[in-house]
């Protein structure tokens, strides 16, 4: 009986841990193949930079899983953020207005995501996807279907670009919103019901919680996050292409499903997703220094996607 315990906790612990001790297993075989390159302070601080856009874009599709929903919008609105947010700045709006106005936006396009949702009872993937396909024709047109690159002020390449005691500001911002929103998600009365409503809807319906208007503001946080990761991008490279963001789009996703089976069995948590970013963003670092072609990430990517899907199955079981 003893011993089964044992094994019991062990499993338990393998169960909750397992994707840590996969990522640190994944950075000491990249430290092994190449330790001039991998194993520095220098790359350290480099995979940190090149995850921010996708913790940041992961933080706002954990939110909406947490409800039990998909937004498929999010790499479309990255990209339609980096866009409108250059094209005002070029237009000789300050840096501040050129961030805050795309992601007032983004908070009420998210919204109607959400109120489409719970009005009328649209499959959220369905509504997502149309909103994401309208907002990449959009940007299209916006751009003509070209980069924007002429006249971007230094000012607004300030956040993407500048370190604060040798760190990148796009790291301080991605750790600053994750503890942020882990403390929502943990310690609110609104992360309790956006779990609620994800764990059953009816049971929090009659339990006195407002579904449509919580639902709405995760989608609208989800799109204000997307929209930021977006103008972030484009601030890191001087520039907005109208499909800049519509990579981030299944990293995000992977991420979230890779998180679901890290800390909380089956469950979309914060710290979960950061992790999962961190374990997609080594590997892209570590495939491309031992010059892995570029295709095999994007495959690599799938079938962590599918792995994480099967172990949260298995893990509930």
């Amino acid at each position: 009986m003893k011993e089964m315990g044992k094994q019991l906790f062990w499993l338990q612990l393998l169960r909750t841990y397992g994707t840590v001790v996969a990522a640190v297993f994944i950075m000491i075989g990249f430290s092994v193949l190449s330790p001039a390159s991998f194993a520095t302070w220098d790359n350290a601080i480099n995979i940190s930079r090149q995850i921010s856009f996708l913790v940041i874009i992961a933080l706002g599709a954990t939110l909406v899983m947490a409800i039990g929903e998909f937004d498929l919008s999010v790499g479309a609105m990255a990209s339609f953020g980096g866009v409108v947010a250059a094209k005002l700045v070029v237009q000789g709006l300050p840096f501040w207005a050129a961030f805050l106005i795309p992601l007032g936006i983004a908070f009420g396009i998210g919204f109607i995501n959400g109120w489409i949702v719970t009005q009328f009872r649209v499959l959220s993937f369905i509504t997502s996807m149309a909103m994401g396909t309208i907002l990449g024709g959009f940007t299209f047109w916006l751009t003509g279907g070209t980069t924007i690159f002429e006249n971007i002020p230094e000012s607004f390449r300030y956040l993407g670009q500048s370190e604060l005691l040798g760190i990148p500001i796009l790291s301080l911002l991605m750790v600053l919103l994750t503890i942020i929103f882990w403390f929502i998600m943990a310690h609110t009365a609104l992360g309790r019901r956006l779990y609620a409503l994800g764990g059953n809807e009816a049971a929090s319906r009659i339990a006195g919680i407002n579904v449509s208007a919580n639902k709405n503001l995760a989608f609208a946080l989800c799109a204000t996050l997307a929209a930021l990761a977006g103008i972030l991008m484009a601030s890191r490279l001087g520039s907005a292409h109208p499909t800049g963001g519509n990579g981030l789009f299944l990293p995000a996703y992977a991420a979230a499903f890779l998180g679901m089976t890290t800390f909380k069995e089956g469950v979309p948590n914060i710290w979960g997703t950061f992790v999962g970013a961190a374990i997609i963003g080594i590997l892209a670092n570590g495939l491309t220094i031992l010059e892995v072609p570029t295709f095999m990430q994007d495959v690599i990517t799938g079938v962590i996607v599918i792995s994480a899907v099967i172990l949260q199955k298995l893990g509930r079981k």
